[in-house]
């Protein structure tokens, strides 16, 4: 008999079980260092300078980009705080006259850039998230990088489902 259809199978296993749950930024107690949050997490998607010498870090996940994560971390290096941003209340909290930093700094890197104009004159950064609804969140930032506008709307992944969406799905 060959073991090896059998452990290999198995080690890989345990081996990918421990790293979703190493994943996850709610696993992490307060006080944890910035460094052993990195060792678990890999590298953040984003930094953010806060007040006082703290900084955030961004960690983007989950499938189709629909969770960031934002860990605080105080001037010495330790977790204040873990909050999944992607959410309608952070959403909502953003504001015409933020600028594009104060967005990244709240809610991450959108999921989709786009175009608004003839000349480009309005970047819309688009924000997957989970929902009951297939819509996303979308800013409006001037070529200044100054929030115009913000709203909700049917995210396009999601326009026909007959057609193959990045290849991989059917109905």
């Amino acid at each position: 008999m060959d073991w090896t259809r059998f452990v290999l199978p198995l080690v890989a296993g345990v081996a990918c079980a421990g790293c979703v749950n190493m994943s996850d930024p709610t696993r992490l107690a307060p006080g944890t260092s910035a460094d052993e949050v990195q060792r678990l997490l890999g590298a953040p998607t984003g930094r953010y300078a806060l007040a006082g010498g703290a900084q955030r870090l961004e960690y983007a996940r989950g499938p189709f980009g629909k969770q960031t994560w934002m860990l605080d971390v105080d001037a010495e290096g330790r977790l204040t705080s873990t909050t999944q941003v992607l959410t309608e209340k952070q959403f909502n909290a953003i504001r015409a006259g933020a600028t594009a930093d104060e967005v990244l700094r709240t809610i991450g890197r959108p999921s989709n850039v786009g175009y608004v104009g003839w000349h480009k004159t309005q970047t819309v950064w688009s924000y997957r998230y989970t929902s009951p609804f297939c819509q996303w969140f979308q800013v409006g930032l001037s070529e200044a990088g100054i929030v115009e506008d913000t709203g909700y709307g049917p995210d396009p992944i999601c326009d026909d489902v007959d057609k193959p969406l990045h290849g991989i799905f059917r109905r």
